[in-house]
């Protein structure tokens, strides 16, 4: 069990969440395939094919080279995209389809943290329109996300203004706790994945929950502890004092998600081809 009291004489602490996998149960980014298909912007193959690289991500996530060129289709299929027409497709999905996904586990660490005087900050490679609101209903104090530049005209250049991934998780920890005097000591963080091994090695307290198998390797050579996530619970069940994301956030929350999960479909059907070839 964790503190239930932080020390406030000792500088403050935070715990670190990466996001699909550790709090919730799918890719955040690949979640939205049925509402993409209802709005027009993908077919019924797209939807299929979306399903099939959340069951693949689900079974073993995505390596470095995955998610390099997943970022790359990402910032090719959303240049152009309006990201007004993108943000009212989710604007009525979001906490519909978030909500019962949320790992009971995850939402009593979040509690038992903040109990003990703990920041809790969600750290995703997920875009920061579909991460804040996530966030927002998690009731954490901050998010780091992938941010993309919005042109003038309202859409989407192509252009990654900030991508949160891998080393660029790490220094986020270590800027954050430099502005907000955390110790970084004294912190935790928890993650699925061993792209994230630069973020927990920054904490004293480094936590795998459902880890892939390269981080599972990591994590017991290491001596950190493992942790087993599998009870999806509806938050509005699980915590019924925290109120659901107001219509403009939930507006909010939309292009990063719907360009990542068609590239995470495009990147899949290229890799069936190329290994049918």
């Amino acid at each position: 069990m964790l503190r239930l009291v932080e020390n406030h004489s000792l500088p403050r602490t935070a715990a670190f969440f990466d996001l699909d996998k550790t709090v919730i149960a799918k890719s955040s980014t690949l979640t939205f395939s049925k509402s993409f298909y209802q709005g027009g912007l993908i077919n019924r193959r797209a939807v299929l094919r979306t399903a099939y690289a959340q069951f693949v991500f689900l079974a073993g996530g995505a390596d470095h080279d995955q998610m390099e060129r997943m970022r790359q289709y990402l910032s090719a299929l959303c240049r152009g995209w309006n990201v007004q027409q993108v943000k009212e497709i989710v604007a009525e999905t979001l906490h519909a389809l978030i909500d019962p996904i949320i790992y009971d586990e995850a939402a009593s660490l979040i509690e038992e943290h903040h109990s003990a005087g703990r920041d809790v900050v969600i750290v995703s490679t997920s875009g920061a329109e579909v991460v804040e609101p996530i966030g927002e209903l998690l009731g954490a104090d901050r998010v780091v996300a992938t941010r993309m530049v919005v042109g003038d005209d309202g859409c989407f250049t192509g252009e990654v203004e900030y991508y949160a991934y891998g080393p660029t998780k790490a220094e986020a920890v270590k800027e954050l706790a430099a502005s907000e005097g955390y110790d970084l000591d004294r912190s935790y963080a928890y993650s699925d994945s061993a792209t994230d091994v630069p973020m927990l090695e920054c904490v004293g307290h480094p936590h795998a929950v459902n880890p892939d198998r390269a981080l599972r390797r990591e994590a017991i050579a290491r001596g950190w502890p493992i942790l087993d996530f599998h009870r999806p619970v509806r938050l509005k069940q699980r915590l019924p004092g925290l109120s659901a994301p107001s219509r403009p956030a939930l507006i909010a929350a939309a292009a990063v998600g719907a360009a990542a999960a068609t590239a995470g479909l495009v990147w899949y059907a290229s890799r069936r081809r190329a290994t049918a070839m």
